[in-house]
Parts: structure tokens; sequence; C-alpha cells
């Protein structure tokens, strides 16, 4: 298979991707339960609304702790080189799929890094705001001002999370292979090639460097 195809998500990156994918889909809904009358009747997924204010919390941490396994593993990927701004300028020849003049891009284009990055931040300011405003263990710890404000951020930032993950699907499910890498972790070289060209060069130029595997006897 290594001869067809690259290899662009091992298992243990694609468990933690699905984890951390299920993980938000039960603190999103749980969340907007909580967040106005008109969608309590989503708490009825959670066992009504004192179990879902119990458990959104602590599914929003468990998140956070395996989005942070994405953090350590992708990175490095994901910091931005001269190639993406100019990728950003050419991005309605994205749009259109005609990537002829595009300049390459690594393993992440430049769309996808600002997609990390403010996923991160999002993850973060839910993180803090959401420890000022639990009520079972830290909110005593906290004025109401400082409880105000960390409500409307937690809110903000769960809104610009939210619109952030649509945008994620709506891309993997636009570029054919994206969502079969994360579900089976290969890609095809000419995939790599079109889409992230600088990666396939590297993980090219590694192949071509390890020695070739001898059979003994």
């Amino acid at each position: 298979m290594s001869n067809k195809t690259i290899l662009r998500y091992t298992s243990n990156q694609r468990t933690n991707h699905w984890l951390v994918a299920i993980l938000f889909l039960m603190a999103g809904l749980s969340g907007l339960a909580l967040f106005h009358p008109a969608l309590f009747w989503l708490s009825n997924l959670f066992g009504g609304g004192p179990w879902t204010r119990i458990l959104h919390p602590f599914m929003g941490v468990l998140m956070f702790v395996f989005f942070l396994g994405l953090v350590l593993s992708f990175w490095r990927a994901n910091f931005f080189i001269a190639n993406d701004r100019l990728w950003l300028r050419r991005i309605d020849r994205v749009m259109a799929n005609d990537e002829e003049d595009v300049p390459a891009v690594g393993k992440y284009n430049a769309g996808q890094k600002l997609l990390f990055w403010t996923l991160l931040l999002c993850m973060l300011v839910l993180l803090f705001s959401g420890l000022v405003i639990w009520r079972a263990y830290f909110s005593e710890y906290f004025g109401i001002t400082s409880i105000r404000w960390a409500m409307l951020l937690h809110a903000l930032a769960g809104f610009v999370l939210i619109l952030s993950i649509i945008v994620h699907i709506y891309a993997g499910l636009w570029i054919k292979g994206s969502v079969s890498a994360m579900l089976h972790g290969w890609v095809s070289r000419p995939w790599a090639k079109k889409h992230h060209e600088l990666w396939y060069r590297e993980v090219t130029r590694d192949e071509a460097s390890k020695p070739p595997i001898t059979k003994k006897g």
C-alpha cells in the first residue's frame, strides 16, 4: 500500500480526532440547551435539565483534553510560511478547484492553519470562561462582574467554534478525499501532490532516502 498511497494520519490521530468530534457534538448540544429557553428541549438528550447542567462542563473539559492531543500532533505543521500568504491571495482559484497557478503548500494550507489557531483560541476561552461560571466548583471564587463577562465570552467563543466547525465539515466534504483520509489514514499520491505539494515532496523525499529492505537468507 505504501507504494501507491501516503499515510496522512495515524490510527491514534484519527481516534483522537473523532473523540473530539463526538465530544464537541455533545458539549455543543448541551450548551445550546442551556443557552436559550427555546433550545431547552435539547436537554432531553442528556436526561433533563439538571443532568445537562452537570454533564456539560465535564464534557467540555474532556473535549479540551483530547483536543490538546491534536494540538501536540499538528502544531508544527500549522506554522505559517511565505507561500501561505500567496495562497490566500489566490483563494478564488482554490475555490474554483483550479490550483495549477496556486503556490504549493505544506501538509496544511493557509485556510486550515487559520482554522487550527481559531479552534485553539476558542477552546482556551471556553475552558477558562467555563471554569469561572462552573457554579459547583469555581464560581464562588469570582465576583458577579467576572462571572457575567465569562458568560459573555463563553457564548461568543462557542458561537465562533460552531461556525468554524461548520466550515471545517464543509471543506472536508468539498475537497474529495479529505474525509477518507481521516477515516482510513491514507491518501493517494496524486491527491497529495495536487493539494499539498510541499508536503508530498517532503514525504516522498524521506521515502527515497530510506535504505531498501533486504530479505535475509
